[in-house]
């Protein structure tokens, strides 16, 4: 079995979960998560862990990601992108660039915002898409997001390209709809392209095609990059032999059970391997009580 994560160049067309399905044929194994949706029509970096990589999901699914997007003025969908049914159409004749550059600067930093009825969040056990598929729309709380920057790259009105740098749990869709409601004319997301998630990047992603033609030559364990890779500013650590076995079951490692002598910061996450250089998995050093305490477990045992 593969552990490790794919950076996955999720072509348009293709679901999530589809890109999953593909894998799970390439691959030859079942054991494989995404890392967060990305709509059928964009394009772009999708991190796709395998094996017991699959723990991080969650993990990655938090990280900070960048897109690049066309906000289309004037137009209002169903479901906030070109995809969707118009709702609306205004004319933008009166705008003019500087007011445009303005409003979508002014989207920089925290707001409130409301996600789509076209998402996959559930209420009441029901996936938001599939309620509005019903012609239903249901109250949806507002979620405090981050846009880190927004760099304007052109502006052909009604067109706007730009660069977004967000926080998790941020909807693009959204973020245009909410730009042309502040700009009174309406608006929606014409392109996106996701070109970063954390230290994953585009120009380093994979396509489909490009996996499956490693797998067929025996060359795909070069494009896995391995668990320990995801926390590069932890301390790495090794367990004395004689406390292994403890660390394998998840137990709390006192200091004396490491063989570096240098002790993290209070709090501080360190990397934990065992003698052979396998990582075991992540764990906190509490500095009250001179112990390692387990966050996640990544150990790969051999009937694995």
């Amino acid at each position: 079995m593969i552990h490790g994560i794919l950076n996955v160049y999720k072509e348009k067309g293709y679901t999530s979960h589809d890109v999953v399905a593909k894998l799970r044929g390439i691959t030859g194994q079942k054991k494989i998560g995404h890392t967060g949706t990305l709509d059928p029509e964009a394009v772009g970096v999708l991190p796709v862990c395998l094996g017991r990589a699959t723990k991080l999901c969650g993990m990655l699914t938090d990280k900070d990601k960048c897109y690049e997007t066309v906000l289309l003025l004037g137009i209002e969908t169903d479901t906030q992108d070109i995809t969707g049914k118009i709702q609306k159409e205004e004319d933008i004749s009166g705008l003019e660039e500087a007011e445009v550059t303005h409003v979508v600067r002014s989207f920089t930093g925290e707001y409130e915002q409301i996600p789509p009825m076209y998402s996959a969040l559930k209420v009441n056990g029901r996936k938001l898409y599939e309620l509005a598929r019903e012609g239903r729309t249901v109250e949806r709380a507002a979620r405090r997001v981050t846009v880190y920057g927004i760099e304007i790259l052109e502006i052909h009105l009604p067109r706007v390209r730009m660069r977004v740098h967000c926080s998790k749990g941020t909807y693009i869709r959204t973020l245009c709809h909410d730009m042309g409601k502040r700009l009174g004319c309406c608006g929606c997301m014409e392109e996106l392209i996701r070109t970063r998630v954390s230290g994953f990047r585009i120009e380093d992603s994979l396509s489909l095609s490009r996996l499956e033609e490693m797998g067929r030559n025996g060359t795909l364990s070069e494009a896995v990059l391995p668990i320990d890779q995801m926390f590069p500013d932890y301390q790495k650590l090794t367990v004395r032999k004689s406390w292994e076995k403890a660390a394998l079951n998840g137990n709390r490692i006192p200091a004396e059970g490491i063989c570096e002598r240098l002790m993290p910061e209070d709090g501080e996450r360190i990397r934990l391997y065992d003698h052979t250089g396998a990582l075991i998995g992540i764990y906190r050093y509490g500095a009250e009580k001179k112990e390692f305490g387990l966050i996640k477990m990544f150990y790969v045992r051999e009937r694995d």
